[in-house]
């Protein structure tokens, strides 16, 4: 086997050393670059609240699984615009910030004390409209469950964000029990980026392909999306937003809490707009500008 030149570790290794330290550029908006899992290069910004976002290229991937649920059926091809979405879940400490503003309440289930002391681990027990209200405060949007879903599988049709191995306890935080508190059931939105997984082969952890952290488990994610468990049968194949209406909004990733085939990247879960629970929380997401 051909040995690949210095130069090309040396770019790996800062590319994995940014994503390590959630680092971005020091000012909102302007472009680093980083070698994503899938081999290209990608560029890597800070939205208003800070907070590291990917680039994820325009074009084609396969949404769903014939293999899944009626839900996730049929397996089909989309093809999406490219777009920014948040590196991390948003963490306790920056929705901290939002509600310090005075502009929305606090969630049921707000810990102020834990969003001090552990405000690395992501924010929980918002609303549908919470989620998106954040989202707009930071000039951001929800993704679309057909983003998440892109950004979560990339596009050689995995079955988990780190590929088609079932999960440990130490590449996802999931199949935890009871809930217990902030500190101990969640883990912080960066963890699992140096030494995880080395034992199973996946040297970069849980990130997906593109180098996202815990698009499965620790929190269950709302997307902008109604849910309707036959969209697949009739969405388009272009920049599918989901339906005009609905009852419930989606949900996608898993949790703590969930099982295996929770945590698959083609899972569609659903939820009424106003349920409040400690396994939701969310990312932004934002067009890309031409």
């Amino acid at each position: 086997m051909q040995k690949a030149p210095a130069s090309y570790w040396s770019l790996m290794a800062t590319a994995v050393a940014m994503l390590m330290l959630g680092a971005g550029p020091s000012e909102p908006g302007k472009a680093d670059q980083a070698v994503s899992r899938q081999g290209v290069t990608v560029d890597v910004i800070k939205g208003k609240d800070g907070a590291p976002m990917v680039l994820i290229p325009a074009g084609p991937f396969m949404m769903g699984s014939n293999d899944g649920l009626p839900n996730e059926r049929p397996e089909h091809r989309v093809t999406l615009d490219s777009y920014y979405i948040d590196q991390y879940e948003v963490t306790l400490s920056l929705y901290r910030k939002f509600l310090e503003s005075g502009k929305h309440d606090s969630p049921s289930t707000w810990d102020d004390e834990a969003a001090t002391t552990v405000g690395d681990r992501p924010a929980i027990g918002m609303k549908w409209s919470d989620a998106a209200a954040y989202c707009q405060w930071v000039e951001k949007r929800l993704p679309t469950e057909a983003e998440w879903e892109k950004a979560a599988r990339g596009t050689d049709g995995r079955r988990f964000p780190w590929g088609h191995m079932q999960p440990f306890v130490d590449i996802a935080n999931y199949n935890r029990g009871l809930w217990v508190s902030e500190a101990v059931t969640l883990v912080p939105v960066t963890a699992g980026l140096e030494g995880m997984s080395v034992r199973h082969g996946l040297k970069e952890g849980g990130k997906s392909p593109f180098g996202l952290t815990h698009m499965a488990g620790n929190a269950s994610e709302w997307v902008s999306d109604w849910y309707d468990r036959e969209y697949y049968q009739k969405a388009p194949e272009s920049n599918p937003r989901g339906p005009e209406n609905g009852e419930k909004r989606v949900l996608r990733g898993g949790s703590w809490s969930d099982l295996p085939a929770a945590l698959r990247v083609t899972a569609r879960f659903s939820a009424e707009p106003e349920f409040e629970d400690r396994t939701i929380g969310f990312r932004c997401a934002m067009n890309q500008k031409q």
